[in-house]
């Protein structure tokens, strides 16, 4: 797959002598919703000839037309893009969103972006999908700009899963709740977080007889709600390993803290520090809870242990790696 900065303003020469076929958006976590309008985009340019393009951008435009009210992302670029490959996408035109992004005229990107640039024959998009200043832009006028400069536009209808809408907000929202089962349902596929591996206060080897995996996120990911669960780490060195993950402030020890992410390898041996890792979440166990002493703490843990590793053995078809090339 290639990657097309856009902001060259001229056609790219890594598009087919047939054009393109492009969807825009920003595509937060290639959902099952996003992977039937991909799927869409694929099946047209196989049977065209034409490159299949996805034209997104740099961070969520909320970032800089509302970033009071900024959603926590589902996936960050580097896992979008990973995700299009998986999915066939042969391009990425990324843009690079900024206060002149957020007051172009639909009509401009349109023929900066979606003509000059990618050359596109057919354009395809969620039948609600807006954009440009004031989010003018829509598929009616992408229909009349299209007949203007020679692209088909399809409008795709909403995906919905036993009778609920796929979205991202619906997503960010089970993710928020602690319901990473039901995202996972949606977004067809464990929700992972990625982060640097950092030293924490070594508490959980020495004290505790439980060594973990400190993962530092960024905060605009959308991290799970505070509890146990059950779930893999992977990195680059070793594939996806059983893991139980805390997601937490440590209230045995600590009376206020900013929730952490702590992965135990279930079974493994070895350092872990200075690797970026993939954090990914099955299953919620329990409630994060405050214990009278060590003792009862270590009792519990390692119980959700024992729990998590049975959880990822019935699962071992979704650990991550399983089911998709990201």
């Amino acid at each position: 797959m290639e990657l097309i900065l856009l902001n060259a303003g001229s056609r790219s020469d890594l598009l087919s002598p047939e054009g393109s076929v492009v969807t825009i958006g920003v595509y937060d976590g290639v959902h099952l919703g996003h992977r039937h309008t991909l799927g869409r985009v694929v099946d047209a340019a196989q049977r065209s000839g034409r490159t299949p393009v996805v034209a997104t951008f740099d961070r969520h435009p909320a970032e800089v037309v509302r970033p009071q009210s900024t959603p926590k992302m589902l996936t960050d670029l580097t896992q979008r893009l990973e995700l299009f490959k998986s999915l066939g996408i042969q391009a990425v035109g990324v843009i690079p969103f900024n206060d002149e992004t957020a007051t172009e005229a639909p009509e401009e990107f349109i023929d900066s972006v979606l003509v000059r640039q990618l050359d596109a024959r057919e354009v395809i998009v969620g039948e609600d999908f807006h954009f440009g200043k004031g989010r003018r832009g829509n598929v009616a006028l992408l229909e009349a700009e299209g007949r203007r400069h020679g692209f088909e536009v399809t409008g795709v209808s909403l995906d919905a899963v036993q009778g609920e809408v796929v979205s991202s907000t619906r997503i960010r929202a089970l993710v928020a709740a602690g319901d990473v089962l039901s995202a996972a349902r949606f977004l067809g596929r464990v929700h992972e977080l990625r982060g640097p591996i950092s030293h924490g206060d070594g508490r959980g080897g020495p004290e505790l007889g439980v060594p973990t995996a400190n993962m530092h996120v960024e905060a605009s990911m959308a991290v799970p709600a505070v509890g146990i669960y059950a779930g893999w780490y992977r990195d680059d060195e070793i594939g996806a390993h059983p893991a139980a993950i805390s997601v937490g402030r440590r209230p045995t020890f600590y009376e206020s803290a900013e929730p952490l992410i702590e992965a135990h390898l279930i079974g493994f041996e070895g350092d872990l520090y200075g690797r970026t890792a993939r954090i990914s979440f099955l299953e919620r166990l329990r409630d994060e809870a405050h214990f009278d002493d060590l003792d009862a703490l270590i009792a519990q843990m390692r119980r959700d242990i024992a729990v998590a590793s049975d959880k990822c053995a019935e699962a071992a078809d979704q650990a991550p790696g399983a089911e998709q090339g990201s």
